[in-house]
């Protein structure tokens, strides 16, 4: 399967996850979000979470055990900062009242203007972080 293809199906199951989830549970798909109820969990929220999580780390699993020149995870990566990356996620995750899929895929698609907003923020601070690291930061 060539790459636009992976990524167009990839696209539609991460687009259908979030609707049935939508229409079904009543809750936006923002992994961050789900991540949280299951540290800070309320009565009748952590069997769902945990399915979904579980789901999202089982399904890459089986793709990479199923197609043959999946991409594999890189792996040489400092703990230190992968532990600050967490970090800072978390706290602009807090800050901007969710994260990259509750924002990107689900408020874009019920036209949020709040997550518009979010996602343009997510972006631009993406390119000028891509831009420093690859050409100013050596």
């Amino acid at each position: 399967m060539t790459t636009w293809m992976v990524a167009l199906v990839g696209g539609i199951l991460v687009g259908l996850s979030a609707t049935l989830l939508l229409w079904l549970n009543g809750r936006v798909a923002g992994v961050s979000g789900i991540l949280g109820g299951i540290l800070f969990p309320r009565p009748g929220e952590v069997s769902w979470r945990l399915m979904f999580l579980v789901g999202l780390v089982v399904a890459a699993g089986l793709y990479m055990a199923l197609v043959p020149g999946a991409a594999v995870p890189r792996t040489d990566f400092p703990r230190a900062g992968l532990v600050a990356a967490g970090v800072l996620v978390g706290f602009g995750t807090r800050m901007g009242n969710g994260c990259t899929s509750g924002h990107g895929v689900c408020g874009l698609g019920r036209l949020s203007a709040r997550s518009l907003a979010a996602v343009l923020t997510f972006m631009a601070t993406a390119t000028a972080t891509t831009f420093v690291v690859r050409h100013l930061w050596r």
